[in-house]
């Protein structure tokens, strides 16, 4: 059996395969932040499709904390039902789901001022109110609520969001943060922030559930973050999460040399560095690529997001590149 298409058991969760859908931005809510028929398409399609992992793209904990106005959003129960309507139906085909808990910070989008670690004026950003101890402790309890709320929806797993130059990325990076009290200055202050949200939300969501966090293991600067910084980050909270997710970039904006797989030896990095079940990947189309990125013990999973956008059926259909004989659906099996 090729080791993309096995099983991976997590606690008492037995995984299906390695294919992981990424959480990506469908900016199709309405204003109130909840999920409606496209979501429920979306996600159940992929499910259908025989993916492993399916992490329901960044949702908010707050409204100001959103990338845009029209993200998913977990700060209220009337987002309840639509989530849980979608999990129930990922949930009859094996499927193991998960939500991307997100603030964007000094990203957002939305109609308010929005708040960051550090106010930093430049071209890229608005001006942003420097968070105090006090709305610190206020965005924690928001990642803390929405966790109860997730549970109660019955999520298998949180991602909580900590990359890509959103809030809990700004505070880690010394590129965002410029802080000198116990949030800002050593890397320890950095993590701190995310090490209280992961604690907060360890308190309300239950041991044998699986937590993740998404990192950006490489900054691109000189000056920012790379794999061994975001190592020691993730050894410092190790004891109470699961998973790393590993992409990159996203504090600043700058040049990338993208290729299939690009991301791949930063995960690589810290999944030595850390002994983590880590989740990787970056452009990646094929499943022989991703069997050989398992194979050389880059990753435990590979995340696809493009290839899945244009092929909800890509674990399906993928299956014969490496001679696995993977069951269909029953509707689908004339076509196999």
């Amino acid at each position: 059996m090729a080791k993309l298409y096995s099983e991976f058991k997590i606690k008492n969760n037995i995984i299906k395969n390695r294919i992981v859908m990424a959480p990506m931005c469908m900016y199709s809510a309405q204003d109130d932040g909840i999920a409606n028929e496209f979501h429920f398409t979306h996600y159940t399609s992929r499910a259908i499709g025989g993916v492993g992992t399916i992490i329901i793209e960044a949702t908010a904990v707050e409204p100001r904390g959103r990338i845009s106005v029209n993200d998913l959003g977990l700060w209220s129960d009337k987002q309840i039902p639509e989530l849980a309507r979608i999990v129930k139906e990922v949930h009859q085909y094996n499927t193991f789901i998960g939500i991307q808990l997100n603030h964007a910070g000094r990203k957002a989008k939305t109609q308010e001022k929005n708040i960051a670690p550090s106010n930093i004026l430049d071209s890229e950003f608005d001006d942003c109110n420097e968070m105090d101890i006090d709305t610190i402790t206020k965005t924690i309890k928001l990642f803390k609520e929405a966790a109860m709320r997730a549970k109660e929806i019955g999520f298998d797993f949180i991602e909580i969001h900590g990359a890509h130059g959103y809030l809990i990325n700004q505070f880690l990076s010394p590129l965002a943060n410029k802080r000198t009290d116990q949030y800002g200055g050593s890397l320890e202050n950095r993590a701190r922030f995310l090490i209280e949200i992961v604690k907060a939300i360890r308190e309300v969501w239950p041991k044998e559930k699986v937590l993740s966090v998404r990192f950006s293991g490489e900054e691109y600067h000189e000056l920012g973050n790379h794999p061994e910084d975001i190592a020691k980050v993730i050894n410092l909270i190790k004891n109470d999460i699961d998973i790393v997710n590993i992409s990159s970039g996203g504090v600043i904006s700058t040049s990338i040399n993208t290729f299939p797989g690009y991301q791949l030896d930063f995960a690589s990095s810290i999944r030595k560095k850390t002994n983590m079940i880590t989740v990787g990947g970056g452009l990646i189309t094929t499943a022989k690529m991703a069997e050989e990125a398992i194979e050389n013990e880059h990753v435990d999973f590979v995340f696809f997001g493009r290839e899945l956008l244009r092929n909800p059926y890509f674990a399906l259909a993928s299956a014969k590149d490496l001679g696995v004989d993977l069951e269909w659906p029953k509707q689908y099996k004339r076509a196999k």
